[in-house]
C-alpha cells in the first residue's frame, strides 16, 4: 500500500468514526430559542414575581440569549393554579411558583414549599442540597415529567391578618381564612373554612368580607398588597410556612432537549435566585414592620394553647399522608434532617442572637 492511498483510507475511516461518533452523541436543539415561563404570581407581587423574574433574566443572559425566558405572570397564559398542568402537558415550557399548592398531585410537593410546623429557610436548604432533598423533589419530577429545582425563600411567615383577636384554638371554629397546602388542612382540622387562593385575589377576598382572614408572607410583602387598609390585627409567628421555598420546573423533554451547559444553567439561575429571593425579603421586612405599626397595625403572638393545637393538627396531616409509600420515605428524610440541623442551630446561633441583642441592644 503506498502513502497516499493509506492516507486517503485513514482519512475515510476517520470520518467513519466521527460519523458514529456523531450519531451516538445525544441530540440537542439547535439555534436561539424562547422558553415560555408561567407562575403562580401575579404581576408585580412583592418578591415572589421578583423571584420569577430574576430566574428569567439570569437563564437569558448567562446563555448570551441563547435561551430567551418569557415570563408570563398569572392569568397571562393561564391561570395561577393551571401552571403545572401547563408544564407537563408541553402547553408551556417553564413554570415558577410554590409547589404546596400542588398536593392534590401528589402530597409530598408540600415540602417543597413548607409544611406545617416544618423547616426555617436554612434548615430546608440543608436538607434539600446535603440531605437528599433535591433528589426527593426530582423524583417527583420524573413522575409527572418535570425537571424541577428550588428557585426562591420567603423566610419565617407571618401567622397572618384577622378581624378578631385569637384567643384559643376554639376561635378558628368556622373562621374562613385564606391558607394553601398543608398547613391549610391543618388549620381545617381545628374548625376553619379553609379556602386557597392566588395572591392576586386575596386583598378583594379579605376585603369583601369572602374570607374573615389571610396569610400572605411577611410585613413587606403584606403591606405591598395592602392588608393593613383592611384590618390591624397582625401575627407575626406562624406555625404554617416557617421558611418557604418556591420552584422554578422545567418540562423534562424540553429539559433533555437542552444542551448540558443550558441544563446547568438553569440550575444554577435557580440556586441563585434561592439566595437572592431569601435576601430580599429578609432585608426588606423590618423596615416594613415598623411603618405598619406606626400606621396603627396590632403585632400580636399566638398563645401557647394556640401553638399545642397547630402542632397537633399538623402531625394528623402528616399521618393521613403516611400510608403512601413516597410521601413517607420524603417525610422520615426530611425530619430526620430537621432535627440534626436544629440541634445545633438552636445553640450557636440561637443563643448567639439572643446575647447579642441583649448585650449590643438589638
Amino acid at each position: 500500500m503506498d502513502r497516499r492511498s493509506f492516507l486517503k483510507k485513514a482519512a475515510l475511516g476517520g470520518t467513519t468514526a466521527a460519523a458514529a461518533s456523531t450519531l451516538a452523541a445525544p441530540l440537542y436543539a439547535q439555534g436561539n430559542r424562547t422558553l415560555t415561563l408561567v407562575t403562580t404570581w401575579g404581576r408585580g407581587l412583592a418578591g415572589v414575581h421578583d423571584a420569577a423574574q430574576r430566574c428569567a433574566d439570569v437563564i437569558t443572559a448567562m446563555t448570551d440569549g441563547q435561551l430567551t425566558v418569557d415570563l408570563k405572570a398569572a392569568g397571562e397564559l393561564v391561570g395561577a393554579f393551571e401552571v403545572f398542568d401547563a408544564v407537563t402537558s408541553g402547553q408551556a415550557d417553564m413554570y415558577h411558583g410554590a409547589d404546596y399548592y400542588f398536593v392534590g398531585q401528589h402530597p409530598a410537593y408540600a415540602f417543597f414549599t413548607s409544611v406545617p410546623m416544618g423547616m426555617t429557610a436554612q434548615e430546608l436548604s440543608n436538607w434539600y442540597y446535603h440531605g437528599g432533598g433535591m433528589e426527593f423533589h426530582d423524583e417527583l419530577g420524573q413522575i409527572f415529567g418535570l425537571k424541577s429545582f428550588l428557585a426562591g425563600n420567603t423566610g419565617a411567615q407571618a401567622g397572618g391578618w384577622f378581624r378578631k383577636e385569637i384567643k384559643g384554638p376554639e376561635d378558628f371554629n368556622g373562621l374562613k381564612f385564606r391558607m394553601p397546602g398543608l398547613g391549610g388542612k391543618a388549620l381545617g382540622k381545628l374548625g376553619a373554612s379553609v379556602q386557597n387562593l392566588p395572591g392576586g385575589e386575596v386583598y378583594q377576598a379579605l376585603a369583601s368580607g369572602a374570607i374573615d382572614g389571610t396569610e400572605w408572607i411577611g410585613p413587606w410583602a403584606d403591606e405591598k398588597a395592602g392588608f393593613q387598609e383592611i384590618t390591624k390585627i397582625y401575627y407575626t409567628a406562624g406555625f404554617h410556612e416557617p421558611g418557604a421555598g418556591l420552584s422554578l420546573a422545567t418540562n423534562r423533554e424540553v429539559f433533555e432537549s437542552l444542551t448540558p451547559a443550558q441544563q446547568k444553567i438553569i440550575e444554577i439561575a435557580a440556586g441563585e435566585a434561592n439566595q437572592w429571593n431569601l435576601a430580599q425579603f429578609l432585608s426588606n421586612n423590618s423596615a416594613a414592620l415598623a411603618r405598619l405599626q406606626a400606621a396603627g397595625v396590632k403585632t400580636m403572638q399566638f398563645p401557647d394553647s394556640v401553638w399545642d393545637a397547630f402542632g397537633k393538627a399538623a402531625q394528623e396531616v402528616h399521618d393521613e399522608n403516611m400510608g403512601d409509600e413516597i410521601y413517607k420515605k420524603v417525610y422520615d428524610s426530611y425530619i430526620a434532617s430537621m432535627r440534626s440541623s436544629s440541634a445545633w442551630i438552636k445553640l450557636s446561633d440561637g443563643v448567639y442572637t439572643a446575647e447579642r441583642d441583649r448585650v449590643m441592644g438589638g
